[in-house]
């Protein structure tokens, strides 16, 4: 797609941008798997499987299906399961929770910071005789604090399985996620930052015993191609997947860069009429979204999408008042900053090729949306409005007043 002019349709992702430079190289990976012959469990994936594991610093990592798969065979081979409890957040996609029903246990929702993470306060105060696992989701793509959620692990004596889905290449501190806890789980879905050219997901893990069982458990729990050690599912990464991922996870870095470049943009000319969110030190963010609280969200999406910018809602409806949890018995006002941020939140566009024009258009939109009225974060003044300018290099279309 060519750079769009001002006053063009700004797409929130566009997956043929990024795949264009790459084709070349794509199409000779392919031809390499065709080649070879070997389409299931190749030597692509086994490459794959040592570079990832090698680039988020554990001993291991074991490609599957999807991510969904990724969580359910974790949990099993932590022998979580029926009258085991799980913690987590109700703020994320339904794969966390879908995996913990699937393996037989029982889903605990804690409410969140307003980072839109797991609060490890509210985790101490859910963990009962039953409790057996923490599962942190990095939502957006930031971190979250493991270093408080290690810390409740170690003194209850329970796992940790990383949700890392959105957050391939997030750091705190010096860790990247999916090495902090007992097993990360990462989806490599088209959507996200490091994205299969179709589904996809990987297992991080220190632990060797539970790694054995990965490799069996993926793969109907095949000891040897005749003897079944143990009923699993076939849940195999393709080979020619792992050929196309280890061309892209050459590249990660350099696009979380832009996304990053992005996000301090948004953040440098947006705060003033909209919440954005905080990079902070110990932190490094990758911003699979870029998630802003908004007054008037919804009359702003609308706004966006009449005047060609096309957004998201990640997620409008938390995952405990879904009506498959109803079960689960939890009602409104049961997690209530969840809620709260439920009806305010909104990602914007940032993939990493979007033109300099879109990005433009997108805070110009935004900035015309609130023009003359109080927005989410007060008026803004002149310092506000002098930020906004330097930041872009040019005034933004149709500023407050």
């Amino acid at each position: 797609m060519a750079s769009s002019k001002m006053g063009g349709r700004v797409p929130f992702i566009d997956l043929a941008r990024q795949h264009g430079p790459l084709r070349a190289e794509l199409w000779a990976a392919a031809d390499g798997v065709l080649s070879r012959g070997d389409s299931i469990l190749g030597e692509e994936v086994s490459a794959f499987e040592a570079e990832f594991a090698a680039y988020c610093g554990t001993r291991y990592a074991v490609g599957v299906g999807n991510g969904t798969d990724a969580l359910i065979l974790a949990l099993r081979g932590l022998g979580i399961g029926a009258g085991d409890e799980v913690i987590t957040v109700a703020n994320s996609f339904m794969a966390p929770v879908a995996a913990i029903v699937r393996v037989g246990a029982r889903p605990v929702f804690v409410d969140v910071r307003d980072d839109f993470n797991i609060d490890p306060e509210a985790v101490v105060k859910a963990i009962t005789t039953r409790t057996r696992a923490i599962l942190p989701v990095h939502l957006t793509g930031r971190p979250v604090d493991m270093n408080a959620v290690m810390a409740v692990a170690r003194e209850y004596g329970l796992f940790v399985v990383e949700d890392a889905a959105q957050a391939v290449g997030a750091r705190l501190g010096d860790r990247r996620v999916g090495s902090i806890g007992t097993v990360g789980c990462f989806s490599l879905h088209p959507l996200k930052n490091l994205g299969a050219c179709g589904d996809g997901g990987i297992v991080t893990t220190h632990d060797e015993a539970l790694y054995r069982f990965l490799v069996k458990g993926r793969n109907h729990g095949l000891r040897s191609p005749g003897e079944c050690e143990f009923w699993s599912v076939n849940s195999r990464l393709d080979t020619v997947q792992a050929a196309w991922l280890r061309i892209k996870l050459r590249r990660l870095d350099g696009w979380i860069e832009e996304r990053r470049r992005l996000a301090s943009y948004y953040r440098e000319v947006l705060s003033d009429v909209v919440k954005v969110p905080a990079d902070r030190d110990h932190e490094f963010a990758v911003y699979q979204t870029f998630m802003v609280q908004a007054d008037r969200r919804d009359a702003l999406r609308e706004h966006l999408s009449r005047t060609g910018v096309e957004t998201r809602i990640h997620y409008p409806i938390p995952t405990h008042l879904q009506e498959a949890a109803r079960e689960l018995g939890y009602r409104p006002g049961d997690l209530p900053l969840t809620e709260a941020l439920s009806g305010r939140i909104l990602s914007l566009p940032i993939f990493p090729e979007l033109t300099m024009e879109e990005r433009e258009t997108v805070v110009a939109r935004i900035r015309r949306f609130y023009r003359g009225s109080r927005s989410a974060v007060g008026m803004p003044g002149r310092k506000a409005r002098s930020r906004a300018v330097d930041a872009s290099g040019r005034q933004p279309e149709q500023p407050p007043r």
